[in-house]
């Protein structure tokens, strides 16, 4: 059986006309504005409702940098009334941007029924976005460029004098706050208000307290007098002036001040050292003289002292907080012995005169000077059996630190004027004290042209760095060295064991005798000389034992022609 629907009533039939139809309008409206900001929203002004979620963003992208840009005023820590000027910082240079996709997303989505009857968006407020690399970097900047260093308390001594340096604290930009402040801060500050960005304070660790206190156990009785060092006989004394370069006061990990003495630099100061010279007293050998055939001790001997500066600060360092009276220890120190006592001149072969050599010379200012340093200097020396004797190892360079001043030397086969001038008279003084001593030359050399005051072939002269006048002690015995001068004369005599009981010196005839010439020489230092004939002489050393002779050394000079040399003054 066939059933027929039953028919809806026609109001019925509308309606549901009405929905369907309704229903697919909605359907498609929706479909059209799914995508689409609400109308009426704004960002920061920027209109984008109605907009797709592409062109809102295309939109504030354009339009945003423009108005979001502008500096901020911001101070580093709290702004005081009197404060300068704010620092700006423009946000695109320090990270600061807003987040455009992040923006749109937040933006108001009102519903269907909103869009279709008229609902709006409104205000939005951006999403900020920060580069974290780019801010920290400009945070940075900016603290180097503000902060304020703290200031440790301390002592330090200058001249002899105390310097205190008073602690304060310090404060520096915070990175990570000032960060996280300016992008909170960003879009929403006042522009016309700086904002206060946070500073991390720095307190010193060396306070008032610990300075006052280093100050009064330890800085004060430190500088309040010289310190002494027993040195035998002697006492060394270090002023605070000297002291206090190589003194500080150092903080420890606590913050507490302990001194500290830099013994090394102290050692090498030039004011010690000259200090420690006053006081160090080399080894002297005993004095001898030849009197009645045999030798006699008119001086004892004495021990050698010398600082030893290695520990000097060790010393040094507990004696600074005594008080006056009390700040007096003992020096470390090396002695030496000398070698002739007067216990063992014997001993030693040193019993009767093997030589005595006298060079007389024109009284002169400079040469009594030199010559007397120079005779200074070699006088007591002691020479073993095998030891070679320098002249320019124990005279030293003829400077005037070394007591020598400026005299006529020869130089260029011309006299001239230079510091130590008429040494060589002592050098041919010694060079004949070797030669009748028996015993071996081993470095001389003759002047170049002949002076008429030394014997012919038998002198000797000294130049620092290139000639010296040395010899070798052959002799089985020691040698003692004496030798004095006066105004006009020099003496240098070998006491010792005689080798050969005589020796003679031959000098044979001059030949291949060259007639000087004549110059002229045009300089303030110049110094006039008569002419000299030039030639060659040979000196024999002839050795004898009990009247026969043993034994015959050559000793062969060439003399140059002195030039005769007259002196034109400049402009002549």
């Amino acid at each position: 059986m066939t059933q027929r629907l039953k028919a809806l009533p026609r109001p019925a039939l509308v309606a549901g006309a009405v929905a369907v139809a309704l229903g697919g309008g909605l359907l498609v409206a929706s479909l059209a504005v799914d995508s689409a900001v609400a109308q009426g929203t704004t960002v920061l002004g920027v209109d984008i409702g109605g907009l797709g979620t592409d062109e809102a963003r295309e939109k504030l992208a354009a339009e945003l940098p423009d108005l979001t840009d502008d500096p901020l005023q911001v101070h580093v820590g709290e702004m005081p009334e009197d404060a300068a000027d704010p620092h700006l910082i423009v946000p695109s240079e320090t990270g600061l941007s807003v987040d455009v996709a992040a923006t749109v997303d937040r933006a108001d989505s009102p519903g269907l029924f909103g869009r279709l009857f008229g609902g709006g968006g409104g205000p939005v407020s951006p999403v900020t976005a920060l580069d974290e690399d780019r801010g920290r970097a400009a945070m940075e900047e900016l603290a180097e460029a503000t902060g304020t260093e703290h200031t440790e308390g301390g002592v330090a001594f200058v001249d002899g004098e105390i310097e205190i340096t008073d602690p304060s604290s310090g404060a520096s930009l915070d990175v990570d706050a000032a960060l996280q402040r300016l992008r909170e801060a960003f879009l929403t500050a006042e522009a016309s208000a700086p904002l206060s960005l946070p500073v991390t304070a720095a307190q010193p660790e060396v306070d008032e307290a610990e300075v006052e206190r280093a100050v009064n156990e330890f800085a004060r009785p430190a500088m309040s007098g010289p310190v002494r060092l027993a040195v035998g006989d002697d006492e060394l004394e270090l002023t605070p002036a000297m002291i206090s370069p190589y003194l500080s006061m150092e903080p420890d990990d606590e913050g507490t001040l302990v001194p500290r003495l830099d013994g090394e630099g102290l050692a090498t100061d030039d004011a010690v050292l000259a200090a420690v010279d006053g006081v160090d007293r080399p080894a002297l050998n005993a004095r001898l003289a030849a009197r009645d055939g045999g030798v006699q001790v008119t001086a004892d001997a004495r021990t050698g002292v010398e600082v030893d500066t290695e520990d000097l600060g060790d010393q040094v360092m507990p004696l600074l907080t005594n008080p006056e009276g009390s700040r007096t220890g003992q020096a470390t120190v090396t002695t030496t012995e000398p070698e002739l006592t007067r216990d063992n001149v014997g001993e030693l072969g040193v019993v009767e005169q093997m030589s005595s050599f006298t060079v007389d010379f024109d009284p002169a200012p400079y040469r009594t000077t030199n010559i007397g340093r120079a005779v200074e200097l070699i006088n007591g020396s002691v020479v073993a059996p095998g030891e070679r004797w320098s002249f320019n190892e124990t005279v030293g360079e003829r400077t005037e630190e070394n007591g020598f001043v400026e005299g006529i030397i020869i130089l260029n086969d011309q006299y001239q004027t230079a510091q130590g001038g008429g040494v060589s008279a002592v050098a041919t003084t010694m060079f004949n004290a070797v030669f009748f001593a028996g015993v071996k030359p081993v470095e001389y050399g003759a002047h170049s042209f002949y002076i008429e005051r030394y014997p012919e072939g038998r002198e000797a002269t000294v130049a620092w760095g290139s000639l010296d006048n040395s010899f070798e002690n052959d002799s089985d015995h020691s040698i003692y060295i004496s030798a004095t001068s006066d105004a006009s004369s020099v003496t240098i005599s070998f006491l010792g064991t005689k080798k050969y009981d005589e020796v003679e010196s031959v000098t044979g005839d001059r030949t291949n005798i060259v007639e000087p010439a004549t110059r002229e020489a045009v300089a303030d230092d110049c110094v006039a000389q008569p002419p000299l004939e030039g030639f060659d002489v040979v000196v024999e050393r002839v050795f004898r034992n009990g009247g026969a002779e043993v034994g015959r050394e050559e000793f062969t000079t060439r003399y140059t022609p002195r030039d005769e040399v007259v002196c034109e003054a400049e402009g002549d």
